[in-house]
């Protein structure tokens, strides 16, 4: 089924946005900071690595995990960090690139590469998941983790950042497309995921390679950013 519609960009500047608990803006051309009031109702939380400035009145505590012990053993991190009371903070994740909000309302959730979450209202689960039998072709033996965001007990953001801009694609059921494994940034977990790739052969020099994309198809979105890369793969 052919795509009805090419990717649409994101907005790159948020003057005034809102989560539960939470005002917030997004400003920046170059390397983009996230802006949070907090109200004292809801936390924020995040890496520790990201908090560009706070508030003194803001306190910073650490966010278990579910899973520590198997977090632990896979080298993943067993706490976040989070922020609470009120108070202003800024984030950035110091990169060139878009950082742009996903809300996501009771019950729906959303499925993030690693190490493009920038920060998530407290109201949000969070949980890692590997995902295997792309790996071969992909990533190496070890497959690779996504970070799913679910909306369990309300309505909540989570903000990300991509590398470069940041374009959304809507996709229908039945449609596809074909991405550079590294220039996905999330996806509904309605999109299904496989590996494509294409010979690249000459009558001169028989075959000098492979060519090879994530197929994803809907229904659902799907986020791609323009700088894209390729992350180190978890043990």
């Amino acid at each position: 089924m052919p795509m009805s519609s090419p990717p649409a960009i994101l907005p790159t500047r948020i003057a005034e946005g809102w989560a539960p608990g939470i005002r917030y803006r997004i400003e920046g051309e170059l390397v983009p900071v996230l802006h949070c009031q907090l109200d004292g109702t809801v936390p924020l939380f995040f890496e520790h690595h990201l908090v560009l400035w706070k508030e003194p009145g803001l306190g910073i505590t650490l966010r278990p995990m579910r899973g520590a012990v198997r977090r632990m053993v896979l080298g993943m991190p067993v706490f976040l960090t989070q922020a609470r009371g009120a108070g202003a903070i800024a984030l950035s994740r110091d990169a060139p690139g878009h950082v742009f909000p996903l809300p996501l309302a009771r019950g729906e959730s959303v499925l993030v590469r690693e190490h493009q979450f920038l920060a998530a209202s407290g109201t949000l689960a969070f949980t890692p998941r590997r995902v295997r039998g792309l790996s071969n072709t992909l990533f190496g033996d070890t497959g690779f983790f996504l970070d799913r965001f679910w909306a369990r007990d309300g309505d909540g953001v989570v903000w990300l950042h991509g590398y470069g801009n940041v374009f959304e694609k809507e996709l229908a059921a039945g449609e596809a497309i074909d991405v550079e494994p590294g220039a996905w940034v999330y996806l509904d977990p309605s999109v299904r995921m496989r590996p494509k790739a294409y010979g690249l052969r000459t009558g001169i020099f028989g075959g000098v390679g492979r060519l090879v994309f994530n197929r994803l198809e809907g229904p659902g979105r799907v986020g791609i950013q323009s700088l894209y890369v390729h992350l180190p793969t978890e043990g």
